[in-house]
C-alpha cells in the first residue's frame, strides 16, 4: 500500500516542528494571520521555523490573503517551501502565482460543503500542485477557513480524489482514532492535523505517537 504523507498543522514553535517531525511528519503546516482558528503566529516565527526544520521536509504557509499580490508578499516575508491558499482568490490567477514563485508549490484549500465541491475540485485541480480538502466554511460571517476540528463528508472526499490529477490532502477531525479508517476510505495521499494531536493547544507527543501507530499498517 502506498506510503500516507502526514502534515501536522498549526505548529507554534521550532520544538513543535522537531516534535512533528521526529515521530514522522512529512509536512508541517505553519498559519499566518487568519479571521478565525487556532495556531496563529507572528510571519517572523514562520520564517524562522521554516528555516530551522531539515531540508526533506515541506514547510506549508497558510495564508489567507486572496490577492495574487499579497499572497507573495506574504510568501516573501517566511520563505516557506509551499503556499497554501486556505480562501478563493479574489484578484489575480493561479498561473500568475506559479509564475512569480515557480519554485513554491501551490496548493488550494477547498471545504467539503456538498457535492458542488466535486466540479470545484475538478476545475482547480490543473491550475495548482496539491489540493486541500477542509471542514471550514467560507460563506459564514466570520469565515471559517481551517481548523474546525470537524469531519466532512469523507464519500465526497474520495470521488475528488478519484477525479482528479493533482496530490489530495485530507484535513478536518482526524485523530489517532479515525486515521486508519480515512486512509482506507478516501485514499488521500496525505493526512493533515490539527487539533486532533493537541491538548490545551499543544502538540501532545502521547497523541502524536498513537497515531502515527495507529497508522503504521498503511
Amino acid at each position: 500500500m502506498k506510503k500516507t504523507h502526514i502534515k501536522i498543522c498549526c505548529i507554534s514553535s521550532i520544538q513543535e516542528a522537531n516534535l512533528a517531525i521526529d515521530a514522522g511528519a512529512s509536512s508541517i503546516g505553519l498559519v499566518g494571520n487568519m479571521p478565525s482558528g487556532p495556531g496563529i503566529i507572528s510571519d517572523e516565527l514562520i520564517a524562522e521555523i521554516a528555516i530551522s526544520v531539515p531540508k526533506n521536509i515541506e514547510t506549508f504557509l497558510l495564508t489567507s490573503e486572496t490577492k495574487v499580490d499579497e499572497i507573495i508578499k506574504h510568501y516573501s516575508k517566511v520563505k516557506t517551501t509551499t503556499i497554501q491558499l486556505v480562501d478563493a482568490l479574489t484578484e489575480g490567477t493561479h498561473a500568475q502565482l506559479k509564475a512569480e514563485l515557480p519554485n513554491v508549490k501551490i496548493v488550494q484549500v477547498l471545504h467539503v460543503l456538498n457535492e458542488k465541491s466535486i466540479e470545484e475540485a475538478m476545475e482547480i485541480s490543473s491550475k495548482v500542485d496539491i489540493i486541500l480538502l477542509d471542514s471550514g466554511n467560507p460563506n459564514l460571517a466570520t469565515k471559517e477557513l481551517g481548523g474546525t476540528g470537524r469531519v466532512h463528508n469523507w464519500e465526497i472526499s474520495k470521488q475528488i480524489v478519484e477525479n482528479v490529477n493533482v496530490p489530495v490532502f485530507l484535513a478536518g477531525g482526524l485523530n489517532p482514532l479515525n486515521a486508519k479508517n480515512a486512509i482506507e476510505q478516501v485514499g488521500a495521499f496525505g493526512l493533515d492535523l490539527c487539533s486532533g494531536v493537541r491538548t490545551n493547544g499543544k502538540l501532545d507527543l502521547q497523541k502524536l505517537n498513537a497515531f502515527f501507530s495507529a497508522i503504521k499498517s498503511n
